[in-house]
């Protein structure tokens, strides 16, 4: 039995920073560029697109701020949602939370580590060579077994307590810090080539895309030639299903929220944490995707007119990447074989670290849902170490299972979808808060208010319009996930009023 504990405020402004940046940079910026060329075709819409999700993000984290001031304690957004809505919003947020927005992005982190891995060890690589088990609805591959080991280990670390996790989460972050500027900064000083440069910067914002070309078994053989949207519906979904990997790449900054009672003075220093991790992780990620432009043509060389692209074969460049491995082809234009080596354990260090922050505050939402009897009951426990380890466990074993899908674009679809309705849907409870709760006490009010929420409501409903034109299926089953969550809360409410002195929370 866990002894009766309280979560201990052992963290502090630089820490709840270090939590942002360290859960955003993960994976998705040294990977998603290559497919976010092949979606847009020019180096104006590339940019534009990291521009966008960046003022999104911003946006987004310096409103969050109001409410993490109003309720500055364990299960952020979860919370917000409760008091804005009601406690069914919440549940369903926590629900889609737990089934696919943070245990899909922990899997996809731990998908990613492995394929760097794959860049020192073979095996690792999701090739039909290295097949060990196929059940038919499941394949196993060694790359998702180390994946899970990952997950597995980092979780033991956080039910430890949250002050090993905070060691593992501030180091790593600043190691993937000073690696990326590293790399953009030798980059941009040492490797950039004008004739690159000038080149990519020539397709201007000259919209194209690319469809994958399969033999007659349906195997993906290469690429087909870029080709121009026929209509303005298309352009949106192209620049839609594009962001899915720059939204990814920027989503998790709010795991601080969530952890919120463990950090010192919280009507503070959760929203500064906000709005300097997700600046900070912004600014990098342009810079990052500059110099990609800087050293890497866009396609292969002389190869436009080309009927398929075979990376394989293919000289560097940002559209083909062999494995989608675009930091690791401007890693070896700028420092040859070895030097993408060592970038190479860079990312794995940041996919290591990222997965860390997000396992750590991930459990603090199911916590929270628990005590507000909307969760297993067993998930409201802490452990003597003051660390819902329970909670920490059920995440661990369902983000494992979603590790053997082995698919890390589809875990991309599932997560940013219903992750950008919910950041809608949070902000818009800002404003409802200002009608129903006026006179409440808000330490710190949204920057810009009402004009930049509004704003970021116009940018993440367009997206989100944009990703249920081009990914509908994944978007909709999204959906499905909520809904799914509708008779599951009726079934804890119910439970709940039943119950001596039960309730479902405010």
């Amino acid at each position: 039995m866990a002894e009766k504990v309280a979560f201990k405020q052992s963290l502090n402004l630089f820490d709840g920073t270090m939590i942002v940046a360290g859960s955003m940079i993960g994976s998705g910026i040294f990977i998603v560029a290559s497919d976010m060329t092949r979606q847009v075709g020019s180096a104006g819409w590339l940019v534009a697109l990291w521009v966008i999700t960046g003022l999104m993000t911003v946006f987004a984290a310096v409103t969050y701020g109001e409410l993490s001031s109003m309720f500055p304690k364990a299960g952020g957004q979860y919370v917000y949602l409760k008091e804005a809505y009601n406690p069914m919003l919440g549940f369903l947020y926590g629900w889609s939370f737990f089934s696919v927005i943070q245990t899909g992005t922990i899997a996809a982190v731990g998908v990613a580590f492995s394929k760097f891995a794959g860049y020192f060890i073979p095996v690792l690589t999701m090739d039909e060579r290295n097949l060990l088990f196929d059940f038919g609805f499941v394949r196993i591959f060694p790359a998702q077994l180390v994946s899970i080991a990952l997950i597995i280990f980092l979780t033991y670390v956080n039910t430890r307590g949250v002050k090993d996790g905070k060691i593992i989460q501030t180091v790593f972050t600043i190691v993937k810090l000073f690696s990326l500027f590293g790399l953009i900064l030798f980059g941009l000083l040492m490797a950039a080539k004008a004739d690159i440069w000038n080149a990519n910067w020539a397709t201007g914002f000259d919209m194209k895309f690319t469809t994958p070309v399969t033999d007659a078994a349906g195997v993906k053989r290469g690429w087909s030639a870029f080709q121009a949207p026929g209509s303005m519906m298309v352009a949106l979904g192209l620049i839609s299903a594009a962001m899915v990997g720059s939204v990814f790449s920027s989503v998790a900054w709010e795991n601080v929220t969530f952890i919120a009672g463990e950090i010192k003075n919280p009507k503070r220093n959760v929203g500064m944490s906000l709005f300097l991790g997700t600046l900070v992780v912004t600014v990098v990620y342009l810079l990052a995707n500059l110099m990609y432009l800087a050293v890497l043509p866009m396609i292969p060389p002389a190869s436009g007119s080309a009927l398929a692209y075979t990376p394989e074969v293919a000289a560097p460049n940002i559209a083909f990447a062999v494995q989608d491995r675009v930091a690791t082809a401007a890693a070896s234009s700028i420092f040859g074989h070895y030097g993408a080596a060592i970038i190479a354990v860079m990312i794995m260090i940041s996919t290591f670290g990222c997965n860390n922050g997000l396992i750590l505050s991930g459990a603090r939402v199911y916590y929270t849902m628990a005590k507000d009897n909307l969760f297993l009951p067993q998930a409201g426990t802490l452990n003597k170490n003051a660390v819902p380890q329970w909670a920490l466990w059920a995440q661990c074993i369902w983000a494992s299972a979603l590790c053997l899908s082995g698919q890390y674009g589809v875990l991309l679809d599932y997560v940013v979808f219903i992750t950008v309705v919910f950041y809608i849907l949070t902000i818009v409870g800002v404003f409802r808060l200002r009608r129903s709760r006026p006179d409440a006490e808000r330490p710190y009010k949204a920057f810009g208010y009402p004009v930049i929420p509004i704003i970021y409501l116009l940018m993440a409903g367009t997206l989100g319009i944009g990703l249920l034109y081009e990914k509908t299926f994944t978007s909709l089953l999204g959906l499905v996930i909520v809904i799914i969550g509708v008779p599951i809360y009726y079934y804890y409410a119910r439970k709940a009023r039943n119950a001596p002195g039960g309730s479902t929370g405010s």
